[in-house]
């Protein structure tokens, strides 16, 4: 006979029934989603939890009980993931924007000291504001990402076949006449 339940399940009502049974059949969600919905439905038909558990495909039931504790207080969003456990974020929106405006304008050679970004010429223009002191190339590429960038489509870049070259004389603006064949 199973031990009895600390903190059973409640009552189901019918609109969350039919939820865990459309989540239950479901071949394109999560499969943590489908697995806890299986997991909800055994045991609001009356299983031990080891025993919904097992015929869930999962080995625990300990872990049933917490799902059940976060199902009586929270319904059907106890089946979401939550976040696991990464470090909470050191930015906020404005800085994460900051970070995005520095990126998508155009590098000046002077100040900035290059005629493409990069994560590294992005970081270190970055890491003179105030407030960026400790800014990674790692944090960088996360804000890009969020933002639906991906480095090689919207990276800035030199127009081809012109470049600028230091002489005596100062800054020089040269042509290659064979750019257009090149490109081809």
């Amino acid at each position: 006979m199973p031990r009895r339940q600390k903190n059973p399940l409640r009552p189901l009502t019918d609109q969350e029934r039919l939820e865990l049974e459309r989540f239950s059949r479901s071949h394109h969600g999560a499969v943590v989603v489908v697995g806890r919905a299986k997991v909800l439905l055994g045991v609001s038909a009356g299983l031990p939890y080891t025993q919904a558990a097992q015929e869930a495909g999962r080995t625990s039931g300990d872990g049933v009980a917490h799902l059940v504790a976060r199902f009586n207080q929270h319904g059907l969003q106890a089946l979401a993931t939550r976040s696991g456990g990464r470090p909470p974020r050191t930015y906020g929106s404005a800085q994460r924007n900051r970070i995005l405006d520095t990126a998508r304008r155009p590098p000046d050679r002077e100040q900035d000291g290059t005629a493409t970004w990069s994560l590294s010429t992005l970081q270190r223009v970055l890491r003179r504001e105030p407030g960026f002191e400790q800014l990674s190339t790692y944090t960088i590429l996360g804000v890009l990402h969020e933002a639906g960038l991906t480095w090689q489509r919207d990276r800035t870049w030199c127009e081809t076949g012109v470049a600028q070259r230091q002489r005596k004389s100062g800054v020089v603006k040269v042509t290659d006449p064979n750019a257009e064949a090149k490109k081809s």
